[in-house]
């Protein structure tokens, strides 16, 4: 399976972004996909992920209300729209795509071992 994100950039504070996910290799619509973020000399954080048919999302606590998750089966595409960007959400965001857990399954996944495949990440970078 492979992931490619875009749509990172540099924005300021109060700004919305929207990332994308393609992903490819294994069929996409019947797995979770969950997006998570890695800011310099901190751990992976998750941030939000999504059942295999968009029923149910989950997200972390710093970005509840603020990110919305959603998917587009028909482009094998998951999408992180992020609004009211903060300066602490600077990060390389990465798609993940869900582990056997997440299989047609209302359980998205949050904690890393719920993933088992990862793209490269995209850098998102909020100045004041």
């Amino acid at each position: 399976v492979h992931l490619v994100e875009s749509g990172g950039g540099l924005v300021q504070a109060g700004d919305s972004l929207r990332l994308s996910c393609v992903v490819s290799g294994r069929t996409f619509s019947s797995y979770g996909m969950g997006w998570f973020r890695q800011a310099p000399g901190k751990e992976r954080e998750f941030v939000a992920s999504i059942t295999w048919n968009g029923a149910i999302t989950n997200y972390g606590d710093s970005v509840k209300g603020r990110f919305t998750i959603s998917r587009d089966d028909a482009k094998n595409t998951v999408y992180l729209q992020m609004n009211s960007l903060k300066p602490e959400d600077t990060a390389i965001y990465s798609c993940a795509a869900g582990g056997p857990k997440t299989y047609g399954s209302s359980y998205s996944g949050q904690g890393v071992n719920d993933f088992r495949a990862w793209g490269q990440g995209t850098q998102v970078t909020v100045s004041t």
